[in-house]
Protein backbone atom coordinates (compact mmCIF):
# COMPACT_ATOMS: atom_id res chain seq x y z
CA UNK A 1 0.00 0.00 0.00
CA UNK A 2 1.66 3.13 -1.18
CA UNK A 3 1.84 6.48 1.39
CA UNK A 4 0.15 8.86 -0.46
CA UNK A 5 -0.01 12.92 0.14
CA UNK A 6 -2.60 15.38 -1.20
CA UNK A 7 -3.47 18.93 -0.10
CA UNK A 8 -5.77 21.54 -0.65
CA UNK A 9 -5.88 25.23 0.52
CA UNK A 10 -8.13 26.43 2.22
CA UNK A 11 -9.36 29.96 0.19
CA UNK A 12 -13.09 29.85 -0.69
CA UNK A 13 -15.84 27.76 -1.28
CA UNK A 14 -16.07 24.31 -2.80
CA UNK A 15 -17.08 23.59 -6.36
CA UNK A 16 -18.52 21.36 -8.57
CA UNK A 17 -15.03 20.91 -10.54
CA UNK A 18 -13.16 20.52 -7.34
CA UNK A 19 -15.94 17.81 -6.42
CA UNK A 20 -16.24 15.52 -9.52
CA UNK A 21 -12.32 16.08 -10.10
CA UNK A 22 -10.50 15.68 -7.42
CA UNK A 23 -12.48 14.97 -4.16
CA UNK A 24 -14.64 12.25 -5.24
CA UNK A 25 -10.96 10.18 -6.36
CA UNK A 26 -9.82 11.06 -3.30
CA UNK A 27 -12.91 9.70 -1.14
CA UNK A 28 -12.47 6.07 -3.54
CA UNK A 29 -8.60 6.31 -3.01
CA UNK A 30 -8.67 6.17 1.08
CA UNK A 31 -9.44 2.73 0.71
CA UNK A 32 -6.37 1.89 -1.84
CA UNK A 33 -3.86 3.66 -0.24
CA UNK A 34 -2.53 5.45 2.90
CA UNK A 35 -3.25 8.44 2.68
CA UNK A 36 -2.94 11.85 4.07
CA UNK A 37 -4.70 15.19 3.43
CA UNK A 38 -3.35 17.94 4.54
CA UNK A 39 -5.39 21.80 4.60
CA UNK A 40 -2.63 24.04 3.95
CA UNK A 41 -3.58 26.94 5.47
CA UNK A 42 0.27 28.42 6.12
CA UNK A 43 0.74 28.00 1.74
CA UNK A 44 -2.80 30.21 2.33
CA UNK A 45 -1.22 33.07 4.05
CA UNK A 46 1.02 34.12 0.55
CA UNK A 47 -2.80 35.24 -0.44
CA UNK A 48 -4.41 36.34 2.79
CA UNK A 49 -4.18 39.49 4.59
CA UNK A 50 -7.31 39.36 6.56
CA UNK A 51 -7.72 38.47 10.41
CA UNK A 52 -10.38 35.99 10.98
CA UNK A 53 -10.29 34.51 7.50
CA UNK A 54 -7.85 31.45 7.73
CA UNK A 55 -9.35 29.57 10.75
CA UNK A 56 -13.05 30.14 9.50
CA UNK A 57 -12.00 28.96 5.77
CA UNK A 58 -10.25 25.62 7.53
CA UNK A 59 -13.02 25.02 9.24
CA UNK A 60 -15.25 25.39 6.78
CA UNK A 61 -13.36 22.88 4.30
CA UNK A 62 -12.51 20.26 6.82
CA UNK A 63 -16.55 20.24 7.21
CA UNK A 64 -16.74 19.73 3.60
CA UNK A 65 -13.67 16.68 3.31
CA UNK A 66 -15.74 15.06 5.73
CA UNK A 67 -19.24 15.30 3.87
CA UNK A 68 -17.57 14.26 0.63
CA UNK A 69 -16.99 10.90 2.45
CA UNK A 70 -13.47 11.08 3.66
CA UNK A 71 -12.96 8.73 6.68
CA UNK A 72 -11.37 10.21 9.65
CA UNK A 73 -10.60 6.44 10.53
CA UNK A 74 -8.86 5.39 7.20
CA UNK A 75 -7.20 8.85 6.17
CA UNK A 76 -5.47 11.49 8.04
CA UNK A 77 -7.62 14.71 7.81
CA UNK A 78 -4.69 18.10 9.75
CA UNK A 79 -4.50 21.23 8.94
CA UNK A 80 -0.81 22.01 8.33
CA UNK A 81 -0.68 24.76 10.82
CA UNK A 82 -1.31 22.36 13.58
CA UNK A 83 1.34 20.20 12.98
CA UNK A 84 4.57 22.34 14.07
CA UNK A 85 7.02 19.98 11.96
CA UNK A 86 5.81 21.62 8.85
CA UNK A 87 7.83 25.02 10.12
CA UNK A 88 10.56 23.05 11.13
CA UNK A 89 11.54 21.55 8.15
CA UNK A 90 10.58 24.01 6.06
CA UNK A 91 13.60 26.14 6.89
CA UNK A 92 15.85 23.58 6.75
CA UNK A 93 14.81 22.89 3.19
CA UNK A 94 15.16 26.75 2.52
CA UNK A 95 18.72 25.92 3.77
CA UNK A 96 18.90 22.81 1.43
CA UNK A 97 17.36 24.49 -2.18
CA UNK A 98 19.32 27.13 -3.74
CA UNK A 99 18.61 31.00 -4.40
CA UNK A 100 18.99 29.86 -8.22
CA UNK A 101 16.46 26.80 -8.35
CA UNK A 102 13.63 29.02 -6.62
CA UNK A 103 13.96 31.64 -8.98
CA UNK A 104 13.25 29.29 -11.72
CA UNK A 105 9.87 28.20 -10.50
CA UNK A 106 7.55 28.72 -13.37
CA UNK A 107 4.91 29.51 -10.78
CA UNK A 108 6.63 32.02 -8.65
CA UNK A 109 7.61 33.89 -12.07
CA UNK A 110 3.90 33.59 -13.18
CA UNK A 111 2.12 34.87 -10.01
CA UNK A 112 4.38 37.63 -8.78
CA UNK A 113 4.27 38.67 -12.58
CA UNK A 114 0.80 38.95 -11.97
CA UNK A 115 0.77 41.25 -9.17
CA UNK A 116 3.56 43.45 -10.13
CA UNK A 117 1.99 46.26 -9.08
CA UNK A 118 1.07 45.12 -5.36
CA UNK A 119 2.44 43.43 -2.23
CA UNK A 120 4.52 40.27 -3.56
CA UNK A 121 4.99 38.32 0.12
CA UNK A 122 8.76 36.38 0.34
CA UNK A 123 6.54 33.40 0.95
CA UNK A 124 5.46 33.27 -2.85
CA UNK A 125 9.19 32.47 -3.44
CA UNK A 126 10.19 30.25 -0.70
CA UNK A 127 6.92 28.21 -1.18
CA UNK A 128 8.51 25.18 -2.94
CA UNK A 129 10.47 24.92 0.40
CA UNK A 130 7.38 24.48 2.46
CA UNK A 131 6.17 22.05 0.43
CA UNK A 132 8.82 20.09 0.34
CA UNK A 133 8.38 19.67 3.67
CA UNK A 134 4.78 18.82 3.11
CA UNK A 135 5.84 16.38 1.16
CA UNK A 136 8.86 15.03 2.81
CA UNK A 137 7.59 15.04 6.38
CA UNK A 138 4.91 11.90 5.78
CA UNK A 139 7.87 9.59 3.57
CA UNK A 140 5.22 9.75 0.78
CA UNK A 141 5.68 7.36 -2.13
CA UNK A 142 3.37 9.32 -4.24
CA UNK A 143 2.35 12.91 -4.67
CA UNK A 144 -0.68 12.94 -7.41
CA UNK A 145 -0.71 16.35 -8.86
CA UNK A 146 -1.90 18.16 -12.43
CA UNK A 147 0.92 19.32 -15.09
CA UNK A 148 1.00 22.60 -13.24
CA UNK A 149 2.46 21.43 -10.02
CA UNK A 150 4.87 18.50 -11.73
CA UNK A 151 8.01 21.03 -10.85
CA UNK A 152 7.09 21.10 -7.30
CA UNK A 153 7.82 17.91 -7.21
CA UNK A 154 10.50 17.81 -8.99
CA UNK A 155 12.03 20.59 -7.00
CA UNK A 156 11.21 18.20 -3.99
CA UNK A 157 12.89 15.52 -4.94
CA UNK A 158 15.82 17.53 -6.09
CA UNK A 159 16.41 18.46 -2.47
CA UNK A 160 15.48 15.41 -1.06
CA UNK A 161 18.24 13.77 -2.54
CA UNK A 162 20.70 16.41 -1.78
CA UNK A 163 19.74 16.56 1.65
CA UNK A 164 20.38 12.53 1.85
CA UNK A 165 23.65 13.47 -0.49
CA UNK A 166 25.21 15.64 2.44
CA UNK A 167 23.75 14.27 5.80
CA UNK A 168 22.91 10.36 5.51
CA UNK A 169 19.95 8.50 3.81
CA UNK A 170 16.86 10.17 5.72
CA UNK A 171 14.29 10.76 3.19
CA UNK A 172 12.07 8.98 1.20
CA UNK A 173 12.16 9.89 -2.68
CA UNK A 174 8.81 10.72 -4.18
CA UNK A 175 7.56 10.54 -7.24
CA UNK A 176 4.96 12.56 -9.12
CA UNK A 177 1.77 10.92 -10.47
CA UNK A 178 -0.99 11.18 -12.31
CA UNK A 179 -3.73 11.22 -10.69
CA UNK A 180 -7.21 9.11 -10.83
CA UNK A 181 -9.25 10.52 -13.97
CA UNK A 182 -12.30 12.98 -12.38
CA UNK A 183 -15.14 14.62 -14.78
CA UNK A 184 -13.02 17.43 -16.44
CA UNK A 185 -15.55 19.88 -15.12
CA UNK A 186 -15.80 23.57 -17.02
CA UNK A 187 -17.40 27.33 -16.51
CA UNK A 188 -20.88 27.11 -17.50
CA UNK A 189 -20.61 30.66 -18.67
CA UNK A 190 -17.46 30.23 -20.61
CA UNK A 191 -17.11 26.78 -21.22
CA UNK A 192 -13.54 26.20 -22.55
CA UNK A 193 -12.26 27.78 -19.40
CA UNK A 194 -12.29 25.34 -16.29
CA UNK A 195 -14.56 26.35 -13.60
CA UNK A 196 -13.02 28.29 -11.31
CA UNK A 197 -13.89 30.43 -7.72
CA UNK A 198 -11.50 33.11 -9.57
CA UNK A 199 -13.55 33.75 -12.67
CA UNK A 200 -15.05 36.87 -13.58
CA UNK A 201 -18.40 35.97 -12.26
CA UNK A 202 -19.92 33.39 -10.12
CA UNK A 203 -22.96 32.69 -12.75
CA UNK A 204 -20.83 29.63 -14.56
CA UNK A 205 -18.83 28.42 -11.48
CA UNK A 206 -22.00 25.87 -9.23
CA UNK A 207 -20.69 25.33 -5.59
CA UNK A 208 -21.22 22.49 -3.34
CA UNK A 209 -23.17 24.20 -1.20
CA UNK A 210 -25.43 26.44 -3.28
CA UNK A 211 -29.35 26.18 -2.93
CA UNK A 212 -30.78 24.00 -5.26
CA UNK A 213 -32.95 26.86 -6.75
CA UNK A 214 -29.14 29.09 -7.37
CA UNK A 215 -28.12 25.69 -9.15
CA UNK A 216 -31.19 25.28 -11.60
CA UNK A 217 -30.46 28.83 -12.45
CA UNK A 218 -27.20 28.60 -13.51
CA UNK A 219 -27.79 25.13 -15.40
CA UNK A 220 -30.83 26.90 -16.81
CA UNK A 221 -28.33 29.45 -18.10
CA UNK A 222 -25.75 27.70 -19.05
CA UNK A 223 -23.94 28.40 -22.72
CA UNK A 224 -24.39 26.03 -25.43
CA UNK A 225 -24.40 26.93 -28.98
CA UNK A 226 -27.04 28.67 -32.24
CA UNK A 227 -27.26 24.60 -33.22
CA UNK A 228 -29.69 22.48 -31.80
CA UNK A 229 -28.28 18.87 -31.91
CA UNK A 230 -27.06 17.53 -29.13
CA UNK A 231 -23.74 14.97 -29.49
CA UNK A 232 -20.37 14.89 -27.91
CA UNK A 233 -17.63 16.65 -29.28
CA UNK A 234 -15.45 18.95 -26.96
CA UNK A 235 -14.11 20.96 -29.80
CA UNK A 236 -17.03 21.83 -31.66
CA UNK A 237 -19.51 21.59 -28.79
CA UNK A 238 -17.85 22.59 -25.90
CA UNK A 239 -20.69 23.87 -23.84
CA UNK A 240 -23.04 20.96 -24.54
CA UNK A 241 -20.28 18.20 -24.16
CA UNK A 242 -20.01 19.94 -20.70
CA UNK A 243 -23.17 19.78 -19.48
CA UNK A 244 -22.99 15.74 -20.92
CA UNK A 245 -19.81 15.37 -18.84
CA UNK A 246 -21.38 16.62 -15.53
CA UNK A 247 -24.50 14.51 -16.06
CA UNK A 248 -22.21 11.44 -16.92
CA UNK A 249 -20.49 12.31 -13.74
CA UNK A 250 -23.79 12.35 -12.03
CA UNK A 251 -25.55 9.61 -13.45
CA UNK A 252 -22.33 7.16 -13.98
CA UNK A 253 -23.98 7.05 -17.87
CA UNK A 254 -21.56 7.43 -20.95
CA UNK A 255 -21.87 10.46 -22.41
CA UNK A 256 -22.26 9.85 -25.72
CA UNK A 257 -25.15 7.56 -24.22
CA UNK A 258 -26.57 10.25 -22.71
CA UNK A 259 -26.63 12.93 -26.15
CA UNK A 260 -28.64 10.38 -27.90
CA UNK A 261 -31.41 10.87 -25.08
CA UNK A 262 -31.74 14.41 -26.20
CA UNK A 263 -33.50 16.45 -29.06
CA UNK A 264 -33.51 20.11 -27.01
CA UNK A 265 -30.63 21.68 -25.02
CA UNK A 266 -33.45 22.69 -22.34
CA UNK A 267 -33.98 19.34 -21.28
CA UNK A 268 -30.07 18.29 -21.28
CA UNK A 269 -29.60 21.97 -18.99
CA UNK A 270 -32.88 20.92 -16.61
CA UNK A 271 -31.80 17.35 -16.31
CA UNK A 272 -28.27 18.44 -15.60
CA UNK A 273 -29.03 20.95 -12.88
CA UNK A 274 -31.44 18.31 -11.13
CA UNK A 275 -28.76 15.13 -11.02
CA UNK A 276 -26.83 17.77 -9.55
CA UNK A 277 -29.03 19.05 -6.67
CA UNK A 278 -29.60 15.30 -6.00
CA UNK A 279 -25.84 14.55 -6.38
CA UNK A 280 -25.04 17.75 -3.73
CA UNK A 281 -27.58 16.84 -1.58
CA UNK A 282 -26.55 14.02 0.86
CA UNK A 283 -23.41 16.46 0.91
CA UNK A 284 -25.06 19.85 2.03
CA UNK A 285 -26.93 17.90 4.59
CA UNK A 286 -23.55 15.91 6.14
CA UNK A 287 -21.89 19.49 6.02
CA UNK A 288 -24.70 20.95 8.07
CA UNK A 289 -24.57 18.42 10.64
CA UNK A 290 -20.74 18.69 11.07
CA UNK A 291 -21.19 22.59 11.25
CA UNK A 292 -23.64 22.53 13.84
CA UNK A 293 -21.78 20.17 16.15
CA UNK A 294 -18.04 22.35 16.00
CA UNK A 295 -16.96 20.62 19.25
CA UNK A 296 -16.97 17.07 16.97
CA UNK A 297 -15.64 18.45 14.11
CA UNK A 298 -12.41 20.06 16.13
CA UNK A 299 -12.18 16.58 17.78
CA UNK A 300 -11.83 15.11 14.33
CA UNK A 301 -8.95 17.60 13.38
CA UNK A 302 -6.94 17.21 16.36
CA UNK A 303 -7.33 13.50 15.38
CA UNK A 304 -5.89 13.88 12.31
CA UNK A 305 -3.06 16.26 13.47
CA UNK A 306 -1.86 13.98 16.17
CA UNK A 307 -1.54 10.88 14.13
CA UNK A 308 0.22 13.67 11.45
CA UNK A 309 2.31 14.73 13.97
CA UNK A 310 2.98 10.86 14.96
CA UNK A 311 4.60 10.37 11.62
CA UNK A 312 6.20 13.96 10.85
CA UNK A 313 7.89 13.98 13.82
CA UNK A 314 10.22 10.58 13.61
CA UNK A 315 10.58 11.83 9.72
CA UNK A 316 11.98 15.63 11.38
CA UNK A 317 13.61 13.64 14.48
CA UNK A 318 15.88 11.43 11.51
CA UNK A 319 16.48 15.20 9.55
CA UNK A 320 17.74 16.57 12.97
CA UNK A 321 19.71 13.54 13.78
CA UNK A 322 21.20 13.27 10.58
CA UNK A 323 22.56 16.64 10.80
CA UNK A 324 23.57 16.57 13.67
CA UNK A 325 21.32 19.36 16.26
CA UNK A 326 22.33 19.20 19.99
CA UNK A 327 19.93 16.60 21.71
CA UNK A 328 17.23 18.46 23.74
Amino acid sequence: MARVLSCIQPTGAVHLGNYLGALREWEKGQHKNDVFHGIVDLHALTITDTPGVLGANSLDLSAMLFAVGLDPDVATIFVQSHVVEHSVLSWIMECTVSYGELTRMTQFKDKSARREAEFVSAGLFTYPALQAADILLYDANEVPVGADQHQHVEITRDIAIRFNHRFGDTFVIPKAVTPAEGARVMDLQEPTNKMSKSATTDAGCVYLLDDPAAIMKKFKRAVTDSDSEVYYDRETKPGVSNLLDILSAATGTKPADLAARYRQYGQLKADTGEAVVELVRPIQARYAALMADRAELQRLLRKGADKARGVASKTLDRAKNAIGFLAY
